[in-house]
């Protein structure tokens, strides 16, 4: 049986030529069933041939809730009603240390510390706080690879970080850019997100920056957002599969089929071969038993031993399972 000919003219990218905007959005129109299968092959080929080795990473949710910010999706924001979630302020460092030293003696190298609310503009004392605990992580683990997730940070901030010994900044543009407003949050944008992510880049700190799927978006939406990712020259994209939490504004939002965030996937690594393609939130309690086949559709990193405000995996067990991924040739 041939390949699906817009499968055929995607294989371009295993040359080096970019998948452009046209043909990623006849493929997201046009490949289902048994020709899906064949897309997912050509993204785990392209993954194999330009993308960096397989990476795990663990983090922290140093303060939780009380945020100010209306993010549609997110259990820790004020303007959503998640009795659920806890609110506590930045954690103590020796509490940072303990959980960080747990996932640094299974194995894993790149440990995030992550805050809730909209960042900071000048370096208060919880921002000292923070820095504190940076390098205290740093002079008892200094082959760990330390990563923020502070949200929207000025220059003096961003520049403190990087004195700081943080490796890596995660800041997700979540959708479509030119779609922030309607499907994300309107309290901040997504133009201060990118001044972060440039302002780090300035300082050399490293980007993560990726989103979610299923928070009501188009196909077009997706395939932007991953352009605009490519616009950026960040090294890694984390791609989340919304879980809708009760008492958000998304609660009843559809769950995603496996074979739909297959497809996304599978897009996301051929326009952006080169970078390190993450699957975080939605592994384990969205895709449950397609999890294994959403690895092989071009993903090269996971996030273990658990999330902001849902449940994770152990880390023992998802060490298995990347073993058992070797054999598909991870």
């Amino acid at each position: 049986m041939k390949l699906h000919p817009l499968i055929e003219e995607a294989g371009k990218v295993l040359e080096g030529i970019p998948l452009d905007r046209p043909l990623a959005l006849s493929l997201a129109r046009e490949i289902h069933g048994e020709d899906l299968l064949d897309l997912i092959s050509l993204a785990n080929k392209v993954r194999r041939k330009f993308s960096p080795p397989f990476q795990r990473c663990s983090i922290i949710n140093a303060k939780s809730g009380r945020c100010q910010e209306n993010c549609r999706f997110c259990a820790q924001s004020g303007h959503n009603c998640c009795p659920q979630v806890e609110n506590y302020p930045v954690l103590e460092p020796e509490k940072v240390l303990e959980a960080a030293r747990k996932v640094y003696d299974q194995g894993v190298r790149s440990f995030g510390y992550v805050t809730s609310g909209r960042g900071w503009s000048k370096p208060d004392q919880e921002f000292q706080k923070i820095l504190d605990t940076l390098d205290l992580l740093h002079r008892e683990m200094p082959d760990l690879h330390l990563c923020a997730s502070l949200g929207i940070l000025s220059e003096e901030c961003v520049a403190l970080l990087a004195k700081h010994h943080v490796w890596r900044y995660n800041m997700n543009l979540q959708t479509n850019p030119e779609k922030y407003g309607d499907l994300v949050a309107t309290t901040h944008t997504v133009q201060e997100k990118i001044q972060t992510i440039r302002l780090m880049q300035k300082y050399g700190i490293t980007n993560c920056t990726g989103g979610i799927i299923g928070l009501g978006e188009s196909w077009e939406d997706r395939i932007d957002m991953a352009l605009a990712i490519r616009e950026l020259k960040v090294e890694c994209s984390p791609l989340n599969v919304l879980l809708p939490i009760p008492g958000t504004k998304l609660q009843e939002q559809s769950v995603l089929a496996p074979a739909e965030v297959a497809k996304s996937f599978a897009l996301f690594r051929l326009l952006l071969p080169t970078q390190s393609l993450k699957f975080c939130a939605g592994r384990e309690t969205v895709m449950k038993d397609f999890q294994g086949l959403l690895m092989l559709a071009g993903l090269n990193s996971l996030m273990t031993g658990g999330y902001l405000t849902t449940r994770g995996r152990e880390i023992k067990d998802d060490e298995r399972f990347i073993q058992a991924l070797g054999g598909f040739g991870m």
